[in-house]
Parts: C-alpha cells; sequence; structure tokens
C-alpha cells in the first residue's frame, strides 16, 4: 500500500485540504460519467475529504470512499450526508477484497499518480477490476508529461491565502524539490498564524509523484483487464491532464 502524504495524515494539515481546493468544478466531469453511464453505485479510490463520494451519494448512488489517510476520513466523516457513504480506511489494494461489485470506479486527482511502482500501480488496478461488476468502468485522471505542470509548483506561482474559521489566516505555497522522470517531488509548505501551535507555525508536505506517459497508462489497464473506450481532456486543466474512461472486460 502506497503510503499518503503528510497533508493528508497530519489532522492539522487534513483540515485545510477543502479551504484551498475550494473550486472543484473539475469533479463535474465525473458527476455527468455517472449520470451518462447510469451508474447506481461507485467507489472513490483515494477519497480524501470525501468531495466526490458524497456528489455521487447525494446524486443517489450507493457510494463507497476508501483511503488510506484516517485525518482525511475524519474530514470527510464529519461533513453534512456523510452517513450516506460508507468509509473504509485503506489503499487501493483493500478494495478488491471489499465485496464491491460496483458500475463506477474513480480515482481523481493525484491519486493514480502516487502509485510510484510498476507492481503497486498494477496491483492497485486489479484491486479495482475485482471491485467492479462485469462491463463497469474505471475513470482516472493523470496529468501530461509533455506540458510540464511542475514548472509551476513554486512559491513565486502558487502561494495562497485563506481565513480558516477557528485558526485565522493560513498561507501555503510549493516549493519544487527534484525532477528526475517519471518521478516529481516537490513540498508544500503552510503558515499558521504566531503562536496557535506549539511546535512551530510552519509545517512542511513532502510528495513524489509519477508522470506516466499515455501508452503507459493504456497498457497497465489492458494487462489489468480493462479495455479503454475513451481518453477526454480534463475541463479543469484543459490540453494538461487525460482522463482515461476504461471498461472492464
Amino acid at each position: 500500500m502506497t503510503a499518503p502524504d503528510p497533508i493528508f495524515v497530519d489532522p492539522r494539515l487534513a483540515r485545510l485540504y477543502d479551504a484551498f481546493d475550494d473550486d472543484r468544478s473539475d469533479l463535474d466531469l465525473y458527476t455527468g460519467l455517472a449520470e451518462r453511464f447510469g451508474a447506481r453505485s461507485a467507489v472513490d479510490v483515494g477519497c480524501g475529504t470525501g468531495v466526490l463520494a458524497l456528489q455521487l451519494a447525494g446524486r443517489g448512488l450507493d457510494v463507497t470512499g476508501v483511503d488510506p489517510a484516517p485525518a482525511s476520513l475524519e474530514v470527510a466523516r464529519g461533513k453534512p450526508g456523510a452517513e450516506a457513504v460508507t468509509w473504509v480506511e485503506g489503499g487501493a489494494d483493500v478494495v478488491g477484497g471489499l465485496g464491491l461489485a460496483v458500475d463506477l470506479a474513480t480515482m481523481t486527482g493525484n491519486v493514480a499518480q502516487v502509485f510510484l511502482g510498476d507492481d503497486d500501480w498494477a496491483d492497485a488496478l486489479t484491486a479495482v477490476h475485482g471491485a467492479l461488476r462485469p462491463g463497469g468502468r474505471l475513470v482516472v485522471e493523470t496529468r501530461v508529461p509533455a506540458r510540464q505542470a511542475w514548472l509551476g509548483w513554486t512559491r513565486e506561482n502558487q502561494t495562497l491565502r485563506r481565513e480558516i474559521p477557528g485558526i485565522g489566516e493560513v498561507e501555503t505555497w510549493n516549493d519544487l524539490l527534484e525532477v528526475d522522470l517519471p518521478y516529481v517531488t516537490f513540498q508544500g509548505t503552510y503558515r499558521f498564524p504566531p503562536g496557535l501551535m506549539p511546535d512551530g507555525a510552519v509545517v512542511t508536505s513532502t510528495s513524489t509523484l509519477r508522470f506516466r506517459e499515455r501508452d503507459e497508462v493504456e497498457a497497465s489497464l489492458a494487462a489489468a483487464g480493462f479495455e479503454v473506450e475513451d481518453v477526454l481532456d480534463a475541463p479543469d486543466r484543459p490540453g494538461l491532464e487525460w482522463v482515461f474512461v476504461a471498461r472492464r472486460v
């Protein structure tokens, strides 16, 4: 199982996630596909703080949200409507053992890219394959390597500030640490108001993502028993991401 990054594990950071990722119009693509496919059940792999899982449940789907970070799941469970979702702590490897036979599986954001090794990625796809009914779809997004998104992951380009209830103003930025393709490592820094925390006002979270080429993703899906039906453009990052729609065969 791939260990989650500190931003998802540290309760101080997990509660900030939604505030700094507050425009989730990117998820309209996923809810639209669920409607188009007539999906009645779904599993959201790497559900994080539960935004997509709750949107799908709100549309009447039977939803399971799976994530390895207990702090993120705690945030998810505290949201309105959370009782409609089955929340499971664990990585993608546990999905195949839940006894599911869902119509739709989703991996949004950077979920697919946290699997750095080929074996871990293959195991994740195999587990998801086992959780889908025959003919069910997996929808997964990943960034296009040629667009070099990491060039913008710097303090100059990505410094944000948000007023957090009960905390005050929190500032965050990224620093690009290493590019050793297909791997990119960066660090997120969060500066809290002075005096708020006894161990200091700055907390960091380091992440490494793997950037796979389109043919690599398609080959891995085929090897796991999927047929790629379509490759879409992510509406929130046009030209920067691929969204693969793959059917279990």
